[in-house]
């Protein structure tokens, strides 16, 4: 393959003490492999207008990174990005805080990127754009000329076009993607919502099953759910349950069982909602009090955002209240942490908690959910608890899936999780550990990229989500 150039908001470039998840370590993958560099914001909000783009070599690795001076940052990032794509892309109309200037600022960055990319790319290269950072880039690269392969992949949910067109100057900004050769999402559910939207708003002819013609080019759609690296996060999570941490943990549950839920705070978490099912649980089920322990690790997300911080607050009110209502002297029932702990710690936690909750109320993926799967003692394994509007649950049918706005049914499934028999665990494990076997994180780079760049076969999107096996019918 010719030389990758991956795009994305923000640029992971290794320090000493980093340790690098999701994104990060199937772009180096990649590139490893494939050669090429890493583009993007270098994290810094520089006050030099004219703050160079540079690059950085790390061994055989190459980051060109760029600043953002302080209106970029404030405009195209917590505004636009983050107060109006953000909410919209999750269902949430009724977060976004439109602005012409935000807007401004969001074009005037994905400008900027597409400036600099114009000074660095060859004509073979191929190009991966993440996320919904840079929706624009493809179009603004090819008006200056690159004929270049790019394709594009959707971290996040695709809405349905009933939303979407909500979104004020959508008409612009969304017809861009048929600018790439290749869109990727992480659902069946958003690829559909985007082909909808090409056919509706845009009046593009669908030219076979997969993909759309536009007078320039012809535009692919494809499934790539994202995965983990599932037996290196395995072995990780079997030297790490022996950790002095993950030790006095468990230690000081004095023989209780753990739950665990990790989660960047955020409203598509839904923690409001699973603290409002976990003390129903406790109301309901009266003879766990005392049993089990839920500890939520929620490290602070955008704090200086208002709706943020009074998110924050409302979670801890909520702790604090179930505590205070079912807590003894010798038994805390929510040990709630805002702070951030390395993989290695998690992973260790994730193998030792008897039941995983996950629970956002919309989500891409949910890296957390797999992560916990493959964290399990296959012997002994917990119970993940699954939205069933996170990307994760249409490959985790094995899972118990519930709706996260319906605290009864949560309840029930976390007494469901504690209570479960070993053979039942281990049937669910089995099936859930071979589905993030089959799709891992090097699987889901290597596949996006055959199709982007071999025209590679994409099967109907049913036969591609269908890795995961089917769980048999005694346990549904």
């Amino acid at each position: 393959m010719a030389r990758l150039i991956v795009v994305s908001n923000r640029v992971a470039v290794p320090s000493g003490d980093s340790q690098a998840g999701g994104l990060a370590v199937a772009v180096r993958s990649l590139l490893k492999r494939h050669g090429g560099l890493w583009f993007g914001w270098s994290g810094t909000v520089s006050a030099d207008e004219d703050a160079a783009t540079r690059t950085i070599q790390r061994g055989d690795m190459s980051y060109v990174v760029t600043d953002l001076v302080e209106a970029d940052y404030q405009e195209y990032y917590n505004g636009f990005a983050n107060r109006v794509l953000w909410p919209i892309l999750h269902y949430r109309l009724d977060l976004a805080e439109f602005s012409r200037r935000d807007l401004s600022g969001y074009r005037r960055v994905n400008a900027h990127f597409a400036n600099e990319l114009n000074n660095l790319l060859q004509p073979d290269d191929v190009i991966w754009v993440h996320d919904y950072h840079l929706i624009p880039l493809a179009k603004m690269l090819r008006d200056r000329g690159h004929s270049n392969r790019i394709g594009y992949f959707l971290h996040v949910p695709f809405p349905p076009p009933e939303i979407l067109t909500a979104l004020p100057n959508h008409e612009w900004l969304i017809p861009q993607l048929s600018a790439y050769d290749l869109v990727g999402f992480q659902t069946e559910n958003d690829a559909t919502n985007f082909a909808r939207y090409l056919e509706n708003e845009c009046k593009l002819q669908k030219r076979g099953e997969f993909s759309y013609q536009t007078p320039e080019r012809t535009v692919r759609v494809g499934v790539f759910p994202i995965g983990i690296e599932t037996h290196e996060f395995s072995r990780l999570a079997r030297r790490s349950v022996r950790s002095p941490l993950v030790r006095g943990v468990l230690d000081s549950l004095a023989g209780r069982a753990m739950m665990i839920g990790v989660d960047r705070l955020d409203y598509s978490k839904g923690l409001a909602q699973r603290m409002d099912a976990f003390e129903r649980f406790l109301a309901v089920y009266p003879d766990w009090r005392g049993k089990v322990t839920y500890l939520q690790i929620t490290p602070k997300s955008r704090s200086e955002i208002q709706e943020y911080a009074e998110m924050e607050r409302t979670i801890s009110e909520a702790a604090g209240r179930i505590n205070g209502a079912y807590g003894e002297i010798a038994w805390t029932p929510i040990r709630y942490v805002n702070r951030a702990y390395s993989r290695s710690v998690l992973a260790g936690l994730f193998r030792s908690a008897r039941a995983g909750l996950v629970t956002p109320l919309r989500d891409g993926m949910n890296l957390v959910a797999k992560e916990y799967i493959a964290a399990q003692d296959p012997e002994d394994p917990g119970v993940l608890i699954l939205s069933r509007f996170a990307g994760a649950a249409a490959e985790c049918t094995a899972a118990l899936l519930v709706n996260p706005y319906d605290p009864e049914t949560v309840a029930t499934s976390i007494s469901h999780a504690l209570s479960m028999p070993l053979e039942e665990r281990r049937t669910r494990h089995q099936a859930l550990f071979q589905v993030i076997s089959d799709n891992d994180l090097n699987s889901w780079g290597e596949h996006f990229l055959a199709v982007l760049t071999k025209d590679a076969a994409m099967p109907p999107w049913p036969e591609r989500l269908g890795l995961a096996p089917t769980i048999p019918a005694r346990l549904a």
